[in-house]
C-alpha cells in the first residue's frame, strides 16, 4: 500500500484574549503574566494553546515573562552576559514556539558609586559614561541573537518615576525610617556586609571592603519580614531554584535579619530620595524597581501592563546577586502590598582553563571573540549544552571546538547534508512523490521525535537547559544510526522504493528536531527547515504533526553545510 502526504492549511487562531484561569500562592502571586512583541501572533484561549508541561509554579499555558538581571555598567559585558542572556532567550523563544504569549525583559543598572566612580577616574561624564557601556550591553543582545521585547535602562525617567513611587509607597506603609550606617561596605558588590561574614577581611564574593564611617542613612525594615519570608520559602518550596541556592537563603535568613540601609550621602549618581535630595538610593532598590517599571509600574489599573504581566513568571539571576532577589525584593513588594514573583533562578559562574576568572589573570572571556571565532550558534550551544544549568562551569577552547565538531558539524550538520544530497541526487531534486507502508524500525525513529516535544518541553519547564540540548542530541544520534542501519545508498540499487521511504522517514526526523532546535540555535535551525522546504509559517511547535509532514513533491535544493568544521590546529586536533 502507498501512503500520499495531504497538505493541509494551518487554520488562523481565534482572536480572543487569554482567558486562563492561573493559580495563585499564598502571597497572591498569579502564576504567568506576560506578552511578546518581538513575535507577534494571534491570541488564542486556553484550550487552543498546547503550551509547556505544567509546573508547582507555572500553568503551562499563562502568559509567561521572563527577566535577566540588568546588567551593571562598570565594566563591558563578558561571558557571564552573554550566559544568562542566552539562557533566558532559550526559554522565551521556547514558550512562544509552544503557542504562549512571552515578555522577555532585559537592560542595564546604570546607578551606584561604582559607576560615578569609574567615570570620574576615565575623566569622562557620568552620563555619557553610562550610555555608552549601556550600548555595548545592547549590541552583545544583538549579537547573540537574543529575542528580549524590551530593553530597559534605569536612567530612563519613567524608571525613575516608578522608583520614586515605590520608595513613597514603602514610607506610607510605614517601612522606611531615617538613621545612620556604620559599618562594612563592598563598592564592586554595591552590598553591605556584617564582621561575621568577611573572609580574610573581605566580603564573600572576594571583593574589598571598606568601613563606612557614621553616615544618616534610610533604613528598610528588613528584620520585620523575616518570618514572612521564610513562611514564603516554605509554602513555595520552588520560590528558589536550585535546591542548593534555596538552602543557602533559607539559612541566611534564618540567621537573623537586620534592617537595611537603602541611602547613601556619600556619592550623588542615582535617583534621588523624594523629599531629601541629600540622599541618593541605594542602587539596589533601584535597580530591582526594573521589573516592575518596565511594565508601567505605578499604573496597576485593569488592563494596564502591570496588572497584565506582573508577577514575574521566572526572574534568573547568577548566584551572587540571589540574596538581593531571594531576599530583599520578596520583602519590598511586601511592604508594598503588592505580589512576589514566581520563581527565581540562580546559575552558577564560569572558570576558565580551571582558573577563576579575572582581569589580574588575564584570562576574562569576551563573548564577542567567542562568536567571532566560532559562530552564534555554535557559542550558544556550548554555553547551554556543556554545563548543569545551575552549577558552575568551566570554559576552554579545546571543550568548545570539540563539542561544536562532534554534536553540531559531524552529528547535526552531516546528517542534514546526507539526507538532502541523497533526497536532491535520487529523487528528482524534491521530495518523494509517494512512499511506501512504514516499518516497525520507521515507526519506532518517528515515534521518538513525536515525542521529543514533550520530553524537551518538561525540562524547559524546570529550567533544565542542558537536559533539553542532550535530548535533542540524542535524538540526532538515533537518527543518525537509523540512516547507517537502513543504507538508503544502498538500497538505490536494491529497492529504490524502499529508499524513498527511508530518505522521507528521515525528512520529517529531521524538521521535527529542526523545529524543537530553534530555541537554542535558532539560525542554524531554520537553515535546516529551509533546506527541507518547509514553510516559514509552519515552524512553531503547533506545527508539530502529521497535519504539516513535510509536502510530497516539494523542491529541494542543493544541500548547503550549516556547521562547518572549526579547524584550530593549535588548539586541538578535534
Amino acid at each position: 500500500m502507498r501512503l500520499h502526504v495531504l497538505a493541509l492549511t494551518l487554520l488562523a487562531g481565534s482572536a480572543s484574549a487569554f482567558s486562563v484561569q492561573r493559580p495563585t500562592n499564598a502571597f497572591g502571586t498569579t502564576v504567568g503574566v506576560d506578552r511578546s512583541t518581538t513575535a507577534k501572533r494571534t491570541l488564542l484561549s486556553a484550550s487552543e494553546i498546547s503550551g509547556t508541561p505544567p509546573t508547582a509554579f507555572d500553568d503551562g499555558k499563562s502568559p509567561f515573562e521572563i527577566t535577566t538581571p540588568i546588567y551593571y555598567v562598570n565594566d563591558k559585558p563578558h561571558i557571564g552576559h552573554a550566559y544568562t542572556s542566552v539562557a533566558c532567550d532559550v526559554i522565551a523563544r521556547f514558550m512562544r514556539l509552544s503557542g504562549r504569549e512571552v515578555y522577555f525583559l532585559s537592560g542595564t543598572d546604570e546607578h551606584g558609586q561604582k559607576v560615578e566612580t569609574t567615570a570620574k577616574n576615565k575623566g569622562i561624564d557620568t552620563q555619557q559614561f553610562v550610555d555608552d557601556v549601556s550600548t555595548n550591553f545592547r549590541e552583545l543582545l544583538d549579537l547573540m541573537d537574543i529575542s528580549n521585547d524590551k530593553f530597559i535602562r534605569t536612567t530612563d525617567d519613567s524608571h525613575k518615576e516608578a522608583v520614586q513611587h515605590l520608595w513613597n509607597t514603602l514610607v506610607e506603609k510605614g517601612a522606611i525610617y531615617l538613621g545612620a550606617y556604620e559599618g562594612w561596605y563592598s563598592v564592586r558588590d554595591e552590598c553591605y556586609y556584617t564582621e561575621s561574614e568577611l573572609v580574610d577581611g573581605k566580603a564573600p564574593t572576594g571583593a574589598e571592603v571598606e568601613w563606612v564611617v557614621k553616615e544618616p542613612s534610610y533604613f528598610f525594615k528588613l528584620s520585620e519580614y523575616e518570618e514572612k519570608l521564610l513562611e514564603l520559602y516554605e509554602d513555595s518550596p520552588d520560590f528558589i531554584a536550585p535546591n542548593s541556592r534555596r538552602n543557602e537563603v533559607l539559612s541566611f535568613v534564618k540567621g537573623g535579619l537586620k534592617d537595611l540601609s537603602i541611602s547613601r550621602t556619600s556619592f550623588e549618581w542615582g535617583v534621588p530620595v523624594p523629599g531629601d535630595d541629600d540622599h541618593v538610593m541605594y542602587v539596589w532598590i533601584d535597580a530591582l524597581a526594573n521589573y516592575i517599571s518596565a511594565l508601567g509600574y505605578p499604573n496597576m489599573e485593569e488592563g494596564s501592563d502591570f496588572s497584565k504581566f506582573w508577577p514575574a513568571s521566572l526572574h534568573v539571576v547568577g548566584k551572587d546577586i540571589l540574596r538581593f532577589h531571594a531576599v530583599y525584593w520578596p520583602a519590598f513588594l511586601m511592604a508594598a502590598d503588592l505580589p512576589v514573583p514566581n520563581r527565581l533562578f540562580a546559575h552558577g559562574w564560569w572558570t576558565k582553563d580551571g582558573e577563576k576568572i579575572s582581569k589580574s589573570l588575564g584570562n576574562v572571556i569576551d563573548p564577542v571573540e567567542l562568536v567571532d571565532k566560532y559562530g552564534v550558534d555554535q557559542t550558544r550551544f556550548f554555553l547551554m549544552s556543556d554545563v548543569t544549568f545551575g552549577s558552575d562551569g568551566d570554559f576552554s577552547d579545546d571543550a568548545m571546538i570539540r563539542t561544536c565538531n562532534a554534536r553540531l558539524a559531524n552529528e547535526l550538520g552531516n546528517l542534514c547534508q546526507r539526507v538532502v544530497t541523497l533526497v536532491f541526487k535520487n529523487c528528482g531534486k524534491a521530495v518523494p512523490t509517494e512512499i511506501q507502508s512504514y516499518t516497525a524500525e520507521d515507526e519506532e525513529i518517528l515515534a521518538k521525535a513525536k515525542a521529543l516535544r514533550e520530553k524537551a518541553g518538561g525540562e524547559i519547564s524546570k529550567q533544565a537547559i542542558n537536559k533539553y540540548a542532550d535530548a535533542m542530541i540524542a535524538m540526532v544520534s538515533d537518527a543518525n544510526k537509523y540512516i547507517d542501519i537502513m543504507q538508503p545508498w544502498v538500497l538505490k540499487k536494491t529497492d529504490p522504493e524502499r529508499m524513498t521511504t527511508v530518505l522521507y522517514v528521515l525528512l520529517e526526523v529531521l524538521r521535527y528536531t529542526a523545529v524543537l532546535y530553534q530555541p537554542l540555535i535558532p539560525s542554524s535551525a531554520n537553515k535546516i527547515l529551509d533546506q527541507l522546504s518547509v514553510p516559514e509559517d509552519e515552524r512553531t511547535f503547533d506545527h508539530l504533526s502529521d497535519e504539516y509532514a513535510i509536502k510530497f513533491g516539494a523542491p529541494i535544493n542543493k544541500a548547503v553545510a550549516v556547521f562547518p568544521r572549526i579547524e584550530l590546529p593549535e588548539l586541538v586536533d578535534a
